[in-house]
Parts: C-alpha cells; structure tokens; sequence
C-alpha cells in the first residue's frame, strides 16, 4: 500500500493560499500572493529539490493541476521527471487533462482514491489543492503532512485545516530550521490521540 503525503506551504496562522505568486489564487479577495518568496534561499532550495526528487505520483485538485501544467511542461528543468510521472487530478466537472501522463478522477472520488492507496506504485504527493485536502481530511486519508511552516502570520486565507480535521496522532519524522526562520516539518500518522493527567 502506498502513501498520501500532503507538502503545503503554510504560515504560522494555517494559510496555504497563493505562496507562489500575486497571480496564484487571489479569491476572497487574498492580497499577499507570493508571500514565501522572502524567505527562500539555498537552503530551502535544498529542501525543496530532495522532497522533489523522492518517487511519486501526483494527486492534485483541480485548480493546483490548472497552474502545474501551465507551467512545468515548459520548465520541467527545474524538477526532472515531472512530465513523466502519473498525474491524477480531481475535479467535480468534465474536463480535459492534457498535460502528459495524466488521469481524471471524477465521481466518487474517494473510492477511487482508496483503490489507488491499496496499488503498488509510489508514494501519492499532494501539492496545494487546499479544497482537495479538505475531502482528504474529512475522510482520514492523509498518511503524512510535509510542511513548510514560514515566520508570517497574514489573517485571511484558505487554510490547511479550513473546516477542521478529525482527531489525529501524528509523529514527527524530520525537521530542519531554514537560516531565515522556515521550518521544514515532516508527520506520519501515529494512531489516535491520546489524553492524559499531570
């Protein structure tokens, strides 16, 4: 069985929304696209290309598929193998995945997506696609979170648990501190949460 790893860009208030640019996502009126851009650097760079580079298949929402295959088909330099490797995007609505290697899931999609955990192959990664992850969440899907939790707080936004998640133990399994304050944070799925007294 394979995993579901969920890597987001997130501020310190949950925001996942537009990090890549003013352009991104400005929906509900979000203003401060673009706003990982500050903190970068080679050791974050660093980062990035080793969580880039492990094997995976894509699992994307509808609108994160949109901006990918706009971009990395004419970039895929930046992320060898990128227009190689199996793409699954979801979406409620008939439409025409073109970028290379890429397959619709629509209508029940949660089952679907259950049959394609229970396959051999590797890992499922999930870019953004914050609508997505909520139906994810919602249906305990996520084996592992992969953030990149940066030093702002920006108010509004769409977040990474926008409609709350169900309770949920989680181990942490790797974490590094960029030079400009970004911490890389991985989790695995560890059981149900525990309580205790002191």
């Amino acid at each position: 069985m394979r995993k579901i790893i969920v890597l987001e860009f997130m501020s310190l208030d949950g925001v996942i929304q537009a990090p890549g640019g003013p352009g991104e996502d400005m929906s509900g009126g979000f203003k401060y696209g673009g706003w990982t851009v500050p903190y970068f650097d080679d050791f974050s760079g660093k980062q990035m290309e080793a969580q880039m580079s492990k094997p995976f298949e894509l699992l994307l929402g509808r609108k994160t598929y949109e901006i990918f295959a706009s971009y990395w088909p004419h970039h895929s330099a930046d992320w060898p193998g990128i227009n190689e490797v199996r793409k699954y995007v979801v979406a409620h609505e008939e439409i025409k995945p073109e970028w290379n290697n890429s397959v619709l899931l629509k209508d029940d999609v949660v089952t679907k997506i259950q049959k394609l955990k229970e396959q051999d192959g590797p890992d499922l990664h999930i870019y953004g696609s914050g609508n997505f992850v909520q139906t994810l969440l919602q249906h305990d899907l996520v084996d592992e979170f992969w953030l990149k939790i940066f030093p702002v707080t920006l108010g509004a936004g769409k977040r990474l648990f926008a409609d709350g998640a169900r309770p949920a133990a989680f181990e942490l399994t790797d974490s590094k501190v960029s030079p400009l304050g970004v911490i890389f944070a991985n989790y695995r799925r560890a059981g149900e949460v525990r309580t205790g007294s002191f």
